[in-house]
């Protein structure tokens, strides 16, 4: 891959290669374009994420939206055909889901700074634009309930050319520390994280910096390289199996608070978000 890799911004160097918002090919070295967007937002009421995915061909949507005091996930996972909407789509800036009668949610995002990187996948490379503690106003509908309220979250923005089989662990959330600074994460172990130049982002009171490599031990804390801990605590869990001959993968994706440190002598007074292992062949 090109010595210019990895690159990460927003800043001068953007590599010369496919990327968005330009069109990516759907088929570049041997390898299937995968693409996705993920949100996901925290509050004292609700854990809520929502997603839309495109391997090659197929597509999938997802979504969960975990009821606090009630301690009740509901939960969904829907194969897309092509063409069709699914059940979380795209207006604008607008994030919506939409599921039978009683799941709505329209989910707003306010100004954040994304970090963006290109990193080397083998031979390949993957794109990603990643941005934490983003303010959200929500309006969310489940189950009888409605919340209408403003939050913090996170947005995913992610194509490329992944090797066949890829195995990753993720976090991200959202919190805020002892002294009262808002802080957010976005954290990786197996793509897209080189030593430097990585996706890695911590925002403090919305501006982003790069931590050193991570290491995860299982989905219960992170330890970093700089020597502080954050430490896991599930209230809910979604977990999936799919077998679609060309492409089969496992993933546990668990919600729920955090504690501990971050780089940069931030001691986390409490957080809120998601931890992830997703194991593909794609």
């Amino acid at each position: 891959m090109s010595a210019e890799l990895p690159w990460r911004g927003p800043g001068e160097g953007r590599p010369d290669l496919p990327l968005p918002p330009d069109r990516m090919p759907l088929r570049r070295g041997g390898r299937t374009l995968k693409r996705w967007l993920y949100v996901g937002v925290f509050a004292e009421e609700f854990l809520l994420c929502g997603a839309r995915v495109q391997v090659g061909p197929l597509g999938q949507t997802f979504w969960v939206i975990h009821d606090r005091d009630a301690d009740q996930m509901h939960e969904h996972t829907r194969i897309r055909l092509p063409g069709a909407r699914g059940e979380v789509w795209t207006e604008g800036e607008l994030i919506r889901i939409m599921a039978g009668k009683d799941v709505r949610a329209n989910l707003r995002p306010g100004e954040g700074r994304p970090v963006e990187t290109v990193c080397p996948a083998e031979d390949q490379y993957v794109w990603t634009r990643k941005a934490a503690d983003v303010p959200f106003e929500c309006d969310v509908r489940v189950d009888g309930k409605r919340w209408q309220l403003q939050a913090r979250g996170v947005r995913d923005e992610s194509a490329g050319y992944h090797p066949r089989h890829t195995v990753w662990s993720w976090s991200a959330g959202v919190g805020r520390t002892g002294d009262g600074r808002s802080v957010g994460w976005n954290l990786v172990s197996g793509i897209n994280d080189p030593a430097h130049s990585s996706e890695r982002a911590i925002w403090v009171e919305g501006e982003p910096f790069e931590p050193g490599p991570v290491s995860f031990e299982g989905l219960e804390s992170i330890a970093f390289e700089e020597g502080t801990t954050l430490r896991f605590q599930a209230e809910c869990e979604r977990n999936h199996q799919e077998n679609l001959l060309v492409v089969r993968y496992t993933y546990r994706q668990p919600f729920g608070t955090f504690t501990g440190s971050l780089p940069g002598g931030l001691e986390l007074e409490r957080g809120l978000g998601v931890m992830e292992h997703h194991d593909a062949v794609w």
